[in-house]
């Protein structure tokens, strides 16, 4: 299912010339599940983003999610670019 979300999405994208560049999503993706007891706090977290990540980059909160799963990781197989 990502890979479909992210082909599609990265086909319209180019083909309606959002951006300059050639789009396409890095490798890879992360889906994390709440339960519907948390609606409002996944509301409130997806409508306070940009306010939230003037103070936390998507990596940190990337990772901070992983941990708070309790999803091993090897840090270096993450993110290619640097913060």
């Amino acid at each position: 299912m990502a890979r479909d979300i992210k082909a599609n999405s990265s086909k319209w994208i180019n083909d309606n010339n959002w951006i300059a560049a050639k789009f396409s999503w890095q490798e890879g993706f992360g889906a994390f599940t709440y339960s519907k007891s948390h609606i409002d706090n996944v509301v409130k977290y997806i409508l306070n983003q940009p306010e939230h990540h003037k103070k936390t980059s998507f990596k940190e909160e990337y990772i901070h999610f992983l941990d708070d799963f309790g999803i091993d990781f090897n840090e270096k197989y993450l993110f290619k670019w640097t913060e």
